[in-house]
C-alpha cells in the first residue's frame, strides 16, 4: 500500500539514501546540471525504494518551483526601489517562486532578522550595505545561495552591480569641460554603489588637479537633497556645480535652487544619478547617469534561481553598463555646441 501523507518520503530522504546533497537530487531529477551516471543511477534508485512523489517541498526543492526567494532592502520608496523589486518579481514569477521582501529601514536587530529570513528560504539576495561582510560571510558558510545585489563584491557570493566609477569619472570631465572647479557631490555612503561613484568623482578630480572637498550626507530623498542642497547654496564659497548621488536628491537641489533664486544651469549645475522617470521630465531636464533598475533586479534573481537549483555552483560577478545622460541642468557641453 501506498505510505499516507504523514509518512511520505521526502527529498531530504532521498539525498540520505542516496548519499549525496539535495542539490545533487535537484539535478539529478530535472536534469539541469552535471551529475555522473552512476550518482544519478544512486538517487533514482533511492527514489524507487522510497516510493517518492515530491510534496510541494520537494518541488520546491528539486523543480526550482513555488519556493521562497528571499531580498533584504534598505529601503522600499522611491522610485529606484520600485524598479528593481518590479524587475526581480517579474522574473521569479516566470520561475514559479514566491518572494520574501525585508526592509531594514528604521530596524532594529538587522542581524537577526536577516537569519530569520535566511531560514525561511532557499535562497537570499542582499542589496547594498544591508548587512557587512562578515554578514554574509556567515550566510555562505552556511550553504545557503547568496546574492549581493549593487555593493562591493565579497569572497564566496554572487554579485550583481551597475558600473559606476567609469561613468562618475566621465560624468565629473563633462562638468570640468564647462569650466567648473568647485564642484560637491551631495550624498555620501561608505562603500556599495555610491562610495564607488565617489571614488570615481574624486579620482577625475585629482587627476585634472581640481580640490577635492568631501562628499556631504543626507537623506537620499527629494526633501533630503533640499534640506542639504539649501545649506550648501547659502554660503559665500557656494559650488559651481553639485553632483548629487541619485536623481532624487538632485530633484530636491533644483528646488533649493529655485528657493534662493539660482538659475541653473545659469548659476549652478546639477546632475543626478539612475535616470527615473522624473529626471526626464523636471524644468530644466537633469543630466544624469542611466543605469539598469530593473534589470539589475531581475539578473539576481535568475543568478540566485541558478544557484538554487543547481545549474551553477561557482560565483559569478555581472556588471551591468551605465551610460551618462546630458540634458540641461548642466548646460549643453561645449564641443556639442558647434
Amino acid at each position: 500500500m501506498p505510505r499516507d501523507t504523514e509518512t511520505a518520503p521526502t527529498i531530504y530522504e532521498v539525498a540520505r539514501r542516496a548519499g549525496v546533497s539535495i542539490a545533487t537530487v535537484s539535478r539529478a531529477l530535472r536534469d539541469t546540471g552535471p551529475v555522473a551516471p552512476a550518482t544519478r543511477a544512486k538517487v533514482l534508485a533511492a527514489v524507487e525504494e522510497l516510493r517518492f512523489t515530491p510534496s510541494r517541498l520537494g518541488v520546491s526543492l528539486a523543480e526550482g518551483r513555488n519556493a521562497a526567494n528571499g531580498i533584504v532592502f534598505p529601503d522600499l520608496s522611491g522610485p529606484y526601489y520600485a524598479e528593481v523589486v518590479l524587475g526581480y518579481e517579474e522574473v521569479t514569477s516566470e520561475l514559479g517562486r514566491s518572494v520574501i521582501i525585508l526592509s531594514t529601514r528604521g530596524q532594529s536587530g538587522v542581524r537577526g532578522l536577516v537569519r530569520d529570513l535566511a531560514r525561511r528560504v532557499d535562497g537570499l539576495v542582499l542589496f547594498g550595505q544591508t548587512v557587512d561582510d562578515a554578514m554574509v560571510d556567515e550566510l555562505t558558510a552556511t550553504g545557503l545561495p547568496v546574492v549581493l545585489l549593487a555593493r562591493a563584491p565579497v569572497p564566496g557570493a554572487d554579485l550583481v552591480a551597475s558600473e559606476n566609477i567609469a561613468a562618475a569619472g566621465a560624468l565629473t570631465e563633462h562638468l570640468l569641460g564647462h569650466g567648473h572647479r568647485r564642484l560637491t557631490m551631495l550624498g555620501a555612503s561608505a562603500g556599495g554603489d555610491i562610495g564607488e561613484r565617489w571614488q570615481g568623482v574624486r579620482q577625475t578630480l585629482l587627476n585634472n588637479f581640481v580640490a577635492v572637498t568631501p562628499p556631504v550626507p543626507c537623506d537620499f530623498t527629494v526633501d533630503g537633497g533640499l534640506i542639504a542642497a539649501r545649506e550648501i547654496l547659502r554660503r559665500a564659497d557656494r559650488p559651481e556645480a553639485i553632483i548629487c548621488a541619485d536623481d532624487q536628491v538632485a530633484l530636491g537641489t533644483l528646488l533649493a535652487a529655485e528657493e534662493l533664486g539660482l538659475r541653473v544651469p545659469g548659476d549652478l549645475a546639477v546632475t543626478g544619478w539612475d535616470d527615473i522617470m522624473a529626471a526626464r521630465h523636471a524644468r530644466p531636464a537633469l543630466t544624469t547617469v542611466r543605469q539598469p533598475m530593473r534589470e539589475l533586479g531581475a539578473r539576481a534573481a535568475r543568478a540566485l534561481d541558478e544557484l538554487i537549483t543547481g545549474v551553477r555552483a561557482t560565483p559569478r560577478h555581472q556588471t551591468l553598463a551605465t551610460e551618462l545622460i546630458v540634458r540641461t541642468t548642466c548646460g549643453e557641453h561645449p564641443l556639442e555646441e558647434q
